[in-house]
């Protein structure tokens, strides 16, 4: 994989997210207002707020934006009866006063469980004619300039000159393990094959024909893209994380386009774009004006900036460490269990999202993880959850220790009340993944083994109402020696606790404890133990005064 995906700006991109869906990632959740009484709805479907009726420009600014492109009355304002909009999450609704809406020559009250399709074709179902050729042809393209720019400057070790005889030899020939520089083969090859998942997601694909164009594209990468032998652990990161990885951006950035965060139609596109720049691409050059629709998904963001210090360390082989490092975190959680009407019928239907950079080594962490295949459920006491098979892609780097892994697992994702104003969120997962892991700043940078990994997540966040949520998770990697090509063995756990208190609105503070230990044993290297603790003080942007909680009552 070339530098050239190094190159460009990828944390930058990601954090576009953190300015676009930070303010805007309010959960769909009825306001206050919207609780009391009776509906009033004008279906605008196909508007954004900008865009709005000319009839109800006058009232917005007694109304506040909410989930679905409509509004709800600000506090303080005139009093409208109004109750929550539709659960299916279709289209767009303006809550107007009912004068208003007698005004007007076609006003009538909505029914909100009624669905209509939008009038344009949407890559959510409704009309759009999926295009297999363009992001064929797409990959192809974006293949051959990437090999054109390898080859003119960085190919001194003449591992992009390939031609018809090295890709004869590669199709023939058996597939190994590279240890090409850590970061290029486990974030520059899951961003590359985000990219083709990007291409044909944008199209109008489905995921899973989308994850197929995805893992075709770096088969093809890998056979005629080098002359090299052609990589496994190469076509894992970029034909399977690529595609968790790329879901996940897409989702994103989708979320922009519809909810938009307060920004103007122009800034949707661009922020879209800094997401996803497959999508964007594939906007304007396919001329789509619609959205993929979220389905009404119920989203939680969150931005954090701050500091942390040192409180233990023991970095063993590990060089160049920093103790205290200016850290910015950007999270998003996804389609939640427990809203009414939402279901889970489409693969990251339910997804998870969080990237930290860091002033002592850029990326800290870079992971993903999404229900492939899964269905709601109902348990007593006040449980709402769902429970299927997950992917995920992990990349965790803290100084010490660096390690990615790509796996499926089994696992549930559950909101339960404890009590009034208490409520618990949790996901339990265990499964099975491919990992690379090595020591941060040892040797060279090819200083890395890979090996089949079973592993486990345990994520917990108790929500005390609109004040305050403790967020606990712990992950276990054992990666073996197992698919790899040396022996020895690798144990990591990576325990991440963090209070954050709700000072005014959307402003809070958080304090955070993380922890990460590495045990590996290897033939000639014997026993070797790496740990640090750290302890920081955040800044942080809630996307929600709730902190993420779902009500279906």
């Amino acid at each position: 994989m070339p530098n050239l995906m190094m190159r460009a700006p990828i944390v930058l991109r990601l954090f576009g997210a953190a300015l676009a869906l930070g303010v805007g990632g309010v959960q769909a959740q009825p306001s206050t207002q919207d609780r009391d009484g009776p509906s009033h709805m004008l279906d605008v479907d196909g508007f954004t707020p900008s865009e709005a009726p000319a009839m109800a420009q006058d009232a917005v600014s007694d109304f506040r934006p909410v989930q679905g492109g409509g509004f709800a009355l600000r506090p303080g304002a005139r009093k409208v009866p109004t109750l929550p909009r539709g659960q299916d999450g279709g289209g767009l609704a303006l809550r107007v006063p009912p004068v208003m809406l007698a005004q007007a020559a076609d006003a009538k009250p909505v029914d909100p469980t009624v669905r209509r399709p939008p009038d344009k074709p949407s890559p959510s179902g409704f009309g759009r004619v999926k295009n297999y050729t363009t992001p064929a042809l797409e990959i192809l393209g974006f293949e051959g300039l990437l090999n054109v720019f390898d080859r003119r400057f960085m190919n001194a070790s003449g591992d992009y000159s390939s031609n018809v005889t090295s890709t004869r030899n590669n199709l023939h020939g058996g597939w190994v393990n590279d240890n090409d520089p850590y970061k290029i083969n486990q974030i520059g090859h899951p961003y590359q094959g985000s990219m083709y998942h990007g291409f044909a997601r944008s199209a109008g694909l489905s995921y899973w024909e989308s994850a197929g164009y995805t893992f075709a594209g770096s088969a093809l990468w890998e056979t005629a893209g080098e002359r090299t032998p052609p990589s496994q652990n190469d076509q894992i990161a970029s034909g399977i994380a690529g595609s968790f990885f790329g879901e996940a951006l897409f989702r994103m950035a989708s979320l922009v386009l519809e909810q938009g965060g307060g920004m103007t139609p122009a800034w949707r596109e661009w922020a879209a774009t800094a997401i996803s720049p497959t999508l964007g691409f594939n906007r304007r050059l396919m001329g789509y004006d619609t959205v993929f629709s979220s389905n009404g998904a119920p989203y939680y963001s969150r931005l954090a900036i701050g500091a942390s210090g040192e409180t233990q360390s023991n970095p063993g082989a590990a060089t160049r460490l920093r103790p205290t490092e200016i850290l910015a975190d950007f999270s998003l959680d996804y389609g939640m269990p427990g809203l009414p009407g939402y279901d889970y019928s489409r693969p990251f239907d339910y997804f998870t999202f969080q990237a930290t950079a860091s002033s002592a080594n850029l990326v800290e962490n870079l992971m993903t993880r999404g229900l492939l295949y899964g269905k709601a459920y109902e348990a007593p006491s006040d449980t709402r959850g769902i429970v299927g098979l997950y992917g995920s892609y992990d990349y965790i780097a803290p100084q010490t220790y660096r390690i990615s892994s790509t796996a499926l697992s089994l696992g549930t994702t559950a909101q339960t009340s404890l009590r009034k104003d208490v409520i618990l969120q949790g996901t339990a997962l265990l499964g099975v993944g491919y990992a690379a892991v090595g020591t941060s700043h040892g040797l060279t940078e090819g200083d890395y083994h890979y090996g089949v990994t079973p592993q486990a997540l345990l994520a917990l966040r108790l929500i005390f109402g609109d004040k305050a949520a403790i967020d606990l998770t712990t992950r276990e990697f054992f990666v073996s020696s197992v698919g790899g090509s040396t022996a020895g063995r690798d144990n990591i756990i990576r325990t991440d606790l963090a209070a954050t208190w709700r000072i005014q609105g959307h402003h809070a503070v958080s304090l955070r404890y993380l922890w990460n230990r590495r045990d590996a044993s290897y033939p000639n290297l014997g026993d070797r133990t790496q740990s640090r603790a750290t302890v920081g003080i955040y800044y942080t942007l809630l996307g929600d005064d709730h902190f993420g909680a779902v009500f279906w009552h």
